[in-house]
């Protein structure tokens, strides 16, 4: 079946945008951690990519070494990296507390390529294979498309994440300890509020929902040591356009563009790899603070 007028396979067509909403679901889940860190602590957390990576391995190292499969993983594998990342910020990151943002920037790039360095070193640059759960094997022909099960899992759980984490920062008493905490702590800490513990959290919080989309990626992209670096470029895209440290901004903007991305294979493959930074320059040049950013 093809489309009138463009002469493009009904099965292309949508094939693509599926591509594209998978893309988006991991582009919004990274950009959203990359967010609640910025706009919580206002670090630039380069090593985003590096942790997203890390979920995947210890997902890996779950399955064929403690026998526990994706399920246990999806569960386990943000804790134990939402664990290293409170070691980060507690060893290197609290040091840098009110300096000027490129020191976390370049600290973070610098512990990415140590950590890359250390899996590429150890695995190799070729990826390690991770089956997809037995539930979410075979697809469902929709007679316009075959949809796998896994992928449409993977779009439907991610937006179901990012919906909860807008909720829980922006509509909870928690979240409002949040943006209190980084607006004015002294007053948050009058009223008993142990602030340097929620800030440790909270970069915690933000690597673990790295580390869950390197969980969902493993089966689709193998577990990789550069997986994370062909990402994140792409991913802090996301963030400047959708607006640093808006929460809902990056959700919307990581869907928006996954599936634009994936429109443009289909209609101009040639600049499928550069349209995300057109976009980027075009909204910078329009809307310096972002789609969803506030103004100073």
């Amino acid at each position: 079946m093809m489309i009138p007028l463009l002469n493009i396979p009904t099965q292309a067509l949508f094939g693509q945008l599926l591509l594209g909403l998978i893309n988006g679901a991991f582009y919004a889940l990274l950009s959203l951690g990359l967010a609640v860190i910025f706009g919580m602590l206002n670090i630039v957390n380069f090593a985003h990519g590096a942790l997203y990576m890390v979920g995947a391995f210890v997902a890996y190292f779950l399955l064929n070494i403690a026998g526990l499969g994706y399920w246990w993983a999806l569960i386990l594998a943000p804790i134990i990296v939402g664990a290293f990342g409170i070691f980060i910020e507690r060893s290197m990151l609290q040091w840098l507390a009110g300096l000027d943002h490129l020191y976390g920037l370049l600290l973070t790039f610098g512990l990415a390529l140590v950590i890359q360095g250390v899996f590429q070193a150890e695995f190799g640059s070729s990826g390690l294979p991770y089956s997809i759960p037995p539930a979410l094997q075979g697809g469902q022909n929709l007679g316009f498309m075959y949809l796998p099960k896994y992928r449409g899992w993977v779009v439907i759980f991610s937006l179901f994440v990012c919906i909860a984490t807008w909720y829980l920062i922006e509509k909870t008493k928690l979240g409002a300890y949040l943006r209190a905490a980084t607006e004015n702590p002294q007053l948050v800490r009058a009223f008993g509020v142990n602030v340097p513990l929620m800030i440790t959290l909270t970069y915690g919080f933000g690597v673990a929902l790295a580390a869950l989309a390197g969980v969902l990626a493993a089966p689709i992209n193998q577990v990789r040591p550069l997986m994370g670096a062909e990402f994140i470029i792409v991913v802090f895209a996301v963030v400047v356009i959708g607006g640093m440290g808006s929460i809902m901004g990056s959700v919307v903007t990581g869907f928006m563009l996954g599936v634009i991305e994936g429109l443009t294979k289909v209609f101009y493959p040639e600049a499928s790899n550069t349209v995300v930074f057109v976009i980027m320059a075009i909204v910078l040049l329009i809307k310096p603070a972002g789609l969803f950013g506030r103004t100073a």
